[in-house]
């Protein structure tokens, strides 16, 4: 790529992406950093970008040209902004913005000892007063004067519409904000005086929306987004996934999307896999993290061109936390990872050959957890075990991640001898 002043306003969207996601440079990101970012864009705008796309941008994969403008439009979405023209227009980028910062380094090298001890003292003073004003505005808030609800369209599926019924009248600015789940930085600004806001969720999940006046959150309250049921759904370049139909994916207890049902939708297996998700996600009673026993059958059968890896990600999600198991063809755990509940182990500093298996067949797998102390099988071996130091936190659901087809079925929680089926 060359030094233009597209390619400048790559690089700013890039680091402003780095900064936003918190996990430092991406120099030191390892492939889980990689998965990690693509979950959050995914969340965020409803396209998925790929760990194989984001390793190019970032120029761990070679990559000799400008991202496609899909790829642009997503990124800056992430960050906020309506599409990548709207980003450009709104953030300093290009040849102007060098010119700015090599004015700025010349003046600095010309700024002698006495005039940075006064800059010093000047921000230092800016911070105290700073701080000073937010402790005095929290401890003005009586958060009984603001009221925070919602109320879904439908009990279970998706999409769904949610109303958020809210009263900040009692807001000093104007500045109030809706967020929708735990991220806050995806919060919507609505008008103080007015009452009701609403909202599509495209995806399942236990969420914990926020009524935030200025930077203080006043109230906040969970919702649990049910799948009704087994979901299958194909993430494509839109604000709204692809989702299929029960009884084209639903067989007794197995769900599978094959390459006759993708060819169905015009969905292409090649040159980029699609991102084939399942979700069931319901109430589960007092079903916790830290005491349980859950059983699953998975399988990828398509293996070819990029599709070598056979990658799958099963995850139990928790109403504040998720346990992710990695299972893949065995030359390729040399970059997976295995989260639970706090605990991350990446492959490159741990034996994680265990979760390497055919997954042109059936693999079973196996999670055991007692006392916040878990075990993984894989085919009936252990693959690992860990003791995990989060809080232990309610299972709410399954969700199950394949790039291309996917199967799944026999798939079950065991606690203290009650057996949910799936």
């Amino acid at each position: 790529m060359n030094n233009s002043p597209e390619l400048q306003h790559l690089k700013k969207c890039l680091e402003l992406i780095e900064s936003k996601l918190g996990r430092g440079l991406a120099q030191d990101w390892t492939g889980y950093d990689f998965e990690k970012l693509s979950i959050e864009i995914q969340e965020a705008t409803a396209v998925v970008l790929s760990v194989t796309t984001l390793k190019r941008l970032w120029g761990r994969l070679k990559y000799t040209s400008m991202p496609a403008i899909t790829t642009l439009n997503t990124l800056a979405k992430f960050l906020g902004y309506k599409d990548w023209r709207d980003f450009k227009n709104e953030v300093p980028g290009g040849q102007a913005e060098q010119s700015v910062l090599r004015i700025a380094d010349a003046k600095k090298n010309t700024w002698n000892w006495k005039y940075g001890l006064m800059g010093l003292s000047l921000l230092l003073i800016a911070v105290c007063v700073l701080l000073l004003t937010k402790v005095g505005a929290s401890a003005h808030f009586d958060f009984s004067d603001y009221t925070f609800s919602s109320n879904k369209i439908k009990t279970e599926g998706l999409p769904n519409s949610v109303i958020f019924n809210y009263d900040a009248r009692a807001a000093d600015a104007d500045s109030v904000f809706i967020a929708q789940s735990w991220d806050v930085s995806r919060k919507v600004s609505v008008p103080k005086m007015e009452h009701t806001y609403s909202a599509i969720y495209y995806q399942p999940g236990y969420y914990r929306a926020k009524l935030i006046v200025g930077s203080q959150i006043v109230k906040e309250h969970d919702l649990m987004i049910s799948s009704g049921g087994w979901l299958a759904m194909i993430y494509k370049n839109s604000d709204v996934p692809l989702y299929f139909k029960k009884n084209e994916v639903l067989k007794e207890h197995e769900i599978q999307v094959n390459e006759e049902l993708l060819s169905k939708y015009n969905v292409l297996l090649q040159p980029s896999l699609p991102a084939l998700r399942f979700y069931n996600v319901r109430d589960l009673g007092a079903l916790k993290n830290d005491n349980f026993i859950f059983e699953t059958m998975v399988k990828s059968e398509f293996q070819q061109g990029t599709a070598a890896c056979q990658r799958v990600e099963v995850l139990i999600l928790c109403k504040n936390d998720v346990i992710a198991v990695p299972l893949c063809s065995k030359g390729c755990i040399g970059d997976i990872y295995l989260y639970a509940a706090g605990k991350e182990v990446l492959s490159k500093r741990a034996d994680l050959s265990g979760f390497g298996c055919d997954l042109g067949r059936w693999v079973k797998l196996r999670v055991e957890s007692h006392n916040r102390d878990m075990r993984f099988f894989v085919n009936g071996l252990e693959a690992y075990r860990l003791k995990f130091s989060n809080k232990p936190s309610d299972i709410i659901g399954l969700q199950y991640r394949f790039n291309g087809t996917g199967a799944v079925k026999d798939t079950r929680f065991i606690n203290e001898g009650q057996v949910i089926d799936f």
